[in-house]
């Protein structure tokens, strides 16, 4: 993967549990703290930046329920402050889309989505900006593109906090990426683990006993 679009964590990049402030609920279920929050928020506001240069009309912002809620609301914070290509402020529309594909730590490749079908039709002849949490093989996003696209949406982009290093990725890269991380799982920023985790500022590796202990 070509590293130039994102900020690429290696396998033993990481931060000691004991730097940061974290729950104590979670002091035995986390190995690391991989992504500090405040890199995630300045990240978070270059991505913004990004978008809004290659931006020309207004924007259908659509996040992807439930991991990327916490994304999806700072994105939109720092795209408000963002001018388009001409100088203009964007115009937003926020849409919200529930995709379910993992049981446990593992994607199952089964991809569920929730969708009404009256604002699918509205999607039509509109730019779509994809707000997603973490693309591990992209099978969800690319199954998400191919039926938004049975809309006729004019465009539609994809921006994703996380892209996961993979031998199980279908090769899918987003528009817009955060960061490339190693093929673990983790939590935190709203990303869970069986609804666990969402509570953690920070984006962590999760351990052995937090699986162990949030197993469905």
């Amino acid at each position: 993967m070509k590293s130039a679009k994102w900020i690429d964590i290696k396998d033993d990049d990481g931060y000691d549990l004991e730097h940061f402030v974290l729950p104590t609920h979670y002091e035995k279920d986390l190995q690391r703290v991989l992504v500090p929050y405040g890199l995630i928020r300045d990240r978070v506001s270059k991505l913004a930046q990004m978008i809004a240069a290659e931006c020309e009309n207004p924007l259908v912002a659509c996040c992807v329920l439930k991991g990327a809620h916490g994304f999806f609301a700072h994105l939109m914070e720092d795209l408000k402050k963002q001018k388009n290509r001409r100088g203009e402020s964007i115009p937003l529309r926020l849409e919200f889309i529930k995709v379910k594909s993992y049981e446990n730590d593992q994607s199952t490749g089964n991809v569920t989505i929730s969708l009404s079908e009256e604002d699918m039709q509205a999607f039509k002849g509109k730019d779509l900006l994809i707000v997603e949490d973490i693309v591990d093989t992209g099978k969800t996003m690319v199954a998400l593109i191919e039926r938004l696209k049975q809309y006729n949406p004019a465009s539609i982009r994809v921006v994703s906090l996380l892209l996961k290093k993979t031998d199980r990725s279908n090769k899918y890269v987003p528009d817009y990426v955060g960061f490339a991380i190693p093929d673990l799982f983790v939590v935190g920023y709203c990303l869970d683990y069986n609804e666990h985790f969402r509570d953690l500022d920070h984006i962590a590796v999760i351990s052995d006993h937090g699986k162990t202990a949030y197993a469905e």
